[in-house]
């Protein structure tokens, strides 16, 4: 009897009020629970994905997600790439504004109004007789309105039985808040004239005389800066979407008949004829039904060389059309085009990619629950023994403040905003402190060619002329020509016959030749400049010299132009995607950093080989001929293999695979939807600053986990003392201070980080 395979179907739901990667693995773990559902939540992009049957509503899930404690939402439909609103930001932009501004403005007035409430408690000279009354009002609405989604994470925690950095920092904010309460109200603390004086002794004391507002004022405003910068990094997280679609023509010319209509691209429908003249780009996927152009496609498949289209041809979306008037007949619109698959795999890619478990989480789910335990056995203890209840709630309490972790919330912050500083004056960009730790693991680096190891754009490299022939003769009458096409490659020729040549004549009766090349009128010779074929059409052949010059460069991967004059044939040009110079010292300095550097592009293998020699790359690193997808496979690949991929693209076609990747870098001088997918940004565009990207991202995370370490040892080694009752509050106040000084200074130390090379 046939088994019946259940229908099933997928959703993405954005989740809310996730704080660290503990809620997504509780989320996750609630929605698994489900029969018929398989869900995986991630933190970063603070989506969960989920597969469920067809018994299974999503209002189910939501509901399943909402008994957790948290909210979600089922995905708003997105617009077509170029249709309105899918470019201009308007709504959205102002809704991820909208999700920070109650943030900041907790943020604010805990800082604002924290900074004297620590003054004052630190230094006796502020102390005056009242002092303490006005610590208490200015403390207040910090440890109460800005300090709430802490109190109210750890509430959710507490109903499903966790405990995270939330729980600590909100038990210990309390605690320090509500004890310095009871001492004002009915200890001495709240006695005209108190004052903490500087005493370095340990006694044990009943509590009375002690506050503790600084340090619940003062966590309070160091936690909160660290989640603002934190969730001002993460609001990024679907930038790459955003760019990708920004990529396509928001309006385009329909044929209606005889007459042209402009319309929004979103109207467009498959079977449509459009219009595409020179420089603009393509509204959607199609097939050429009349005239022929170059077609520049390097942002979607890496190809370096903009390929020649006519009647019958199929063309993509978002590409620029370099030459002639084409008319191309929708084939492709909306979600079905390449551009917005190639949206859905940067998307995928993102939500595959695991969330870092924060280092400072990990530690406090043995750290909390132990602190808690100790604090409730302190006071059992000493109210066993006798010590009074003053005495044992004091115990009790000051291990709940020494564990606060005023230090820890440094720890993190100020080494990224120290690294990332540093970064930023050396051209390199770090979105935040997960992408740190993939470089910590990554041991292979994949380099995109187009743009990343090579400029990307199309260089006269070489002239080869016949005997009697002079360079400067050749590039004066072919740049000539050349300079009155729109073509890319004559772009380039033009381009370096100015260079090497200066000013160009004008050419007469100048004439396009489609797919072969150009013709006319330069200084009283008949020019011909295009390819082989343009010169036999006037029974022109190449002299053997030449054509060995043609085949040696086209095996290298470059383009050969040929060059006649007068009904012969007189030089050939070779042109191509010139490397960078930087290119081999920078493979030099990755591999130094213990990397395997691949080569991957959309371009042949012999021009991907040629490059890759020039450069250091031996040929079985070499992966050529790939499409978008392609790259994401190849990635994957390598991580299946076990290893961890760095990825280092400039492109459209790249930023699936960036995002895919344990570590993506971008180059600043390529696609938004790039940079948006990277997690480290080199601005300059120079490949030699990945590696410094990579030393400076490892050294950060090393003064990370440094400050982690004595923030932690700090709280370790004083809870003996809290816990046996002779914990001093200065001395406690004194040693807060000296871990997060200590904290600061080491972060300090990231600004002498020098590049290798400049």
């Amino acid at each position: 009897m046939a088994t019946t395979v259940p229908d099933t179907a997928e959703v993405e739901l954005a989740i809310g009020g996730m704080t660290c990667a503990s809620c997504a693995a509780r989320i996750e773990k609630n929605l698994n629970r489900m029969e018929g559902v398989t869900a995986a939540v991630n933190y970063a992009t603070e989506k969960a994905k989920v597969a469920f049957e067809a018994d299974v509503a999503v209002s189910d899930l939501i509901a399943r997600v909402e008994a957790t404690g948290y909210t979600a939402r089922a995905p708003q439909p997105e617009p077509a790439p170029g249709a309105a609103g899918a470019t201009d930001g308007g709504p959205a932009q102002e809704t991820e504004a909208d999700e920070l501004r109650p943030l900041r403005q907790r943020l604010v007035t805990a800082v604002v109004l924290a900074v004297p409430v620590i003054a004052m408690a630190m230094v006796p000279a502020l102390q005056f007789e009242y002092w303490q009354w006005l610590s208490l009002t200015l403390a207040a609405p910090v440890v109460t309105y800005a300090a709430w989604p802490f109190h109210k994470a750890a509430f959710t925690n507490a109903r499903h039985g966790a405990a995270t950095m939330d729980t600590l920092i909100s038990v210990g904010t309390s605690a320090a808040f509500l004890w310095s309460l009871w001492a004002l109200f009915f200890g001495t603390a709240g006695m005209p004239g108190m004052t903490h004086p500087f005493e370095f002794t340990i006694t044990r004391s009943d509590g009375g005389g002690n506050i503790y507002l600084e340090a619940a004022a003062g966590v309070t405003a160091f936690i909160l800066a660290g989640r603002y910068f934190e969730a001002r990094s993460k609001r990024k997280a679907g930038a790459a979407l955003k760019a990708l679609l920004q990529l396509g023509a928001k309006d385009v010319t329909v044929l209606r008949g005889d007459r042209e209509e402009q319309i929004p691209v979103g109207e467009l429908k498959a079977g449509d004829r459009f219009l595409v003249r020179p420089g603009e780009k393509i509204a959607t996927d199609g097939t050429v039904v009349e005239g022929t152009s170059a077609v520049n496609a390097s942002m979607l498949t890496g190809e370096s060389v903009p390929a020649e289209v006519g009647v019958g041809d199929a063309v993509t979306g978002a590409t620029v059309n370099a030459g002639g008037r084409l008319v191309v007949e929708a084939t492709r619109v909306g979600a079905d085009t390449q551009l917005a698959r190639m949206a859905k795999l940067v998307e995928d890619a993102q939500n595959g990619k695991a969330a870092a478990q924060r280092l400072a989480d990990k530690i406090s789910a043995v750290f909390v629950p132990v602190v808690i335990a100790l604090a409730l056995g302190t006071l059992g203890f000493w109210l066993g023994n006798g010590a009074g209840i003053t005495a044992a709630f004091t115990a009790a309490v000051a291990v709940l403040i020494i564990a606060c972790p005023c230090a820890l919330g440094l720890a993190t912050p100020t080494a990224l905003m120290v690294g990332t500083g540093r970064g930023a004056q050396l051209g390199i960009l770090i979105k935040g402190p997960e992408v740190l730790e993939s470089t910590r693991k990554v041991d292979t680096i994949v380099l995109d060619k187009t743009g990343t190891v090579t400029t990307g754009r199309m260089t006269l490299l070489a002239v080869h002329t016949t005997d009697g022939n002079q360079e400067v003769d050749v590039l004066r009458l072919a740049g000539a020509l050349e300079h009155a096409s729109e073509h890319p490659i004559a772009q380039a020729v033009a381009a370096g016959a100015t260079e090497r040549v200066g000013a160009l004549p004008t050419p007469e009766d100048f004439a396009n030749i489609p797919g072969l090349g150009v013709q006319g009128i330069v200084d009283g010779h008949a020019v011909l400049v295009g390819r082989e074929q343009l010169l036999a059409k006037w029974s022109i052949a190449l002299p053997p010299a030449l054509r060995r010059a043609k085949a040696d460069a086209e095996t290298a991967g470059r383009t050969a132009i040929a060059v006649a004059w007068d009904g012969e044939a007189h030089a050939v040009l070779e042109v191509a995607d010139a490397i960078k110079e930087t290119s081999p010292d920078a493979i030099a300095d990755l591999r130094a950093l213990g990397l395997t550097a691949l080569l991957l592009t959309g371009d042949n293998r012999a021009v991907a080989e040629a490059v890759a020699a020039q450069v250091g790359i031996e040929p079985k690193q070499v992966i050529a001929e790939v499409l978008p997808q392609d790259k994401v496979n190849v990635v994957k690949r390598l991580q299946d293999e076990g290893r961890s991929v760095a990825m280092v693209g400039d492109g459209v076609n790249d930023a699936a695979a960036l995002a895919q990747a344990d570590l993506g870098l971008a180059m600043g001088t390529g696609t938004d939807a790039a940079i948006e997918a990277g997690d480290l940004t080199l601005v300059r565009g120079d490949l030699r600053v990945a590696a410094d990207a990579i030393r400076l991202a490892r050294k950060t995370l090393g003064t990370i986990r440094s400050n982690l370490f004595w923030a932690f040892a700090y709280n370790i080694a004083a809870l003996p003392l809290a816990a046996t009752g002779l914990l001093n509050p200065m001395i406690a106040g004194a040693a807060m201070a000296f871990s997060s000084v200590f904290v600061v200074g080491n972060s300090l130390r990231l600004r002498r980080f020098q590049a290798a090379t400049r």
